[in-house]
């Protein structure tokens, strides 16, 4: 691919826009009563907070459309955006009012936060399948800050300079994540520190979002305590936790008789005719366990050790002698799923999805982390957790495709498409490329945004 002719840019056409997809997203937006939320529920005061509810749109909008900073909130004001969308506010703008935050304010956001996820479901499949079964998984990540003016940085568990995010995602079987809940914490917490607490808050969001069937919680090994494993208990919820490799998890995997470990059936097992079984160098086994003993007897937990061995190799083989017995490493998780126990092993290791949305984010809305408020920054994160669930809803309503691909993928072929905006009789015509690849999904998205039915797979 090259260019073909010279060329001369010049930037003066006052009706193009840059970002049409924002139409039928922001609509999806409206009628899923994003506006209603916010001024039903943020009861900001004070100089910069009028019209706050244009103002959390705004913010919304921009990270859909890929802003990840304050700055970056100044493309929606190119070309003929004022024309396309009401209450369009400057980055400065919009700095000032996320600096108005306190607690209270960035609580009341989650709360937002959670009844517009709530509406996005009864709208639209994105999550089919929660009425079966749903998966909420918890974890922590750090965001790396730099400089010395940020509130609440700090080094933690990673040695990193930054500040701490609790991120709960909700999904199902049948589609991608969406994020439940999160909250920003300062930088030198330790994992557990308000798990309990934000865990039962997501399952109260997991449950009026539509999750009425089976809800298992998924935690890694950071998040296996007592608080957490009790939260999950009092909501009716299952959870599947890493167990910590403490003596008394040792002494109960030491207890497994060695008859009573099943090969994995992994991809690249092999099938052995001779002997009729897989070979795999995984195998895994459950014994009945109880947790937290050294709590009173009424605090006890009781439920199934599903343990994962893996062959120990040797990293320095003696090239004359070959191996006299096998070694082997553990991985244990407690869970009182009621599914099978290569089932219930199977599900856990999908924990690692939410890794995924918490790699979208940081490359997304939460690269950067724009103010030296710590309050700004936790409206920024609940902002961008609704930009996330926006965009994922948007993406079930175009295509099955759509409804688990990437964020970036949805927004390079549905959001970030060029437009020229022509006004006839009061009525504002979007005219979009030829031949544009993704046609057929954006116009679905258009139509369904618009005028969709309630709910329906993709």
């Amino acid at each position: 691919m090259r260019v073909s002719h010279e060329y001369t840019a010049v930037f003066d056409d006052p009706n193009l826009v840059s970002c049409a997809g924002l139409a039928p997203v922001l609509t999806l937006a409206e009628r899923a009563g994003l506006h209603e939320l916010l001024a039903q529920h943020l009861t900001l005061t004070g100089p910069g907070t009028a019209n706050a509810s244009l103002k959390v749109t705004a913010l919304v909008g921009g990270m859909v459309a890929g802003a990840d900073c304050i700055d970056d909130m100044d493309l929606l004001r190119h070309g003929a955006m004022d024309r396309l969308f009401g209450g369009v506010r400057a980055p400065s703008t919009l700095g000032t009012f996320l600096r108005t935050f306190t607690f209270g304010h960035v609580r009341q956001l989650d709360a937002v936060q959670a009844r517009f996820l709530a509406a996005l479901a009864r709208r639209t499949p994105v999550l089919a399948g929660a009425d079966q079964i749903g998966y909420l998984d918890l974890d922590d990540t750090v965001k790396r800050t730099y400089g010395y003016t940020k509130q609440g940085a700090g080094y933690g568990y990673s040695g990193v300079k930054g500040l701490n995010a609790l991120v709960a995602t909700l999904s199902t079987p049948l589609v991608a994540p969406v994020v439940a809940g999160c909250r920003l914490r300062k930088g030198s917490v330790n994992s557990a520190r308000g798990a309990a607490r934000f865990l039962a808050d997501a399952l109260v969001t997991a449950r009026g979002a539509g999750a009425s069937g089976l809800l298992i919680v998924r935690a890694d090994s950071a998040f296996y305590n007592h608080d957490v494993l009790a939260t999950a208990l009092r909501h009716q919820a299952r959870f599947s936790v890493t167990a910590r490799q403490d003596p008394s998890v040792r002494r109960a995997i030491a207890s497994i008789p060695e008859d009573a470990w099943v090969p994995i059936h992994y991809p690249q097992a092999v099938w052995d005719d001779a002997a009729q079984e897989w070979i795999s160098d995984a195998e895994v086994a459950e014994i009945d366990y109880t947790a937290f003993t050294s709590r009173r007897q009424a605090e006890h937990i009781s439920a199934r050790l599903i343990v994962r061995r893996v062959r120990r190799l040797n990293d320095h083989p003696n090239a004359d002698q070959g191996e006299l017995f096998r070694t082997w490493r553990y991985h244990a998780v407690f869970t009182n799923s009621p599914l099978s126990m290569l089932d219930a092993e199977a599900a856990h290791r999908g924990h690692a999805i939410v890794e995924q949305v918490i790699s979208e984010l940081k490359n997304g809305p939460i690269a950067h982390l724009p103010s030296s408020h710590f309050w700004a920054n936790s409206a920024w994160l609940a902002c961008a957790a609704m930009a996330f669930n926006l965009t994922r809803a948007a993406g079930t309503l175009a295509s099955s495709f759509h409804a688990r691909a990437r964020l970036a993928t949805i927004r390079t072929q549905l959001i970030n498409v060029p437009a020229r905006l022509a006004r006839s009789a009061r009525r504002l015509t979007l005219h979009l490329p030829v031949a544009w690849p993704w046609q057929p999904a954006w116009e679905q998205l258009d139509q369904r945004a618009r005028g969709a039915p309630a709910t329906g797979s993709a």
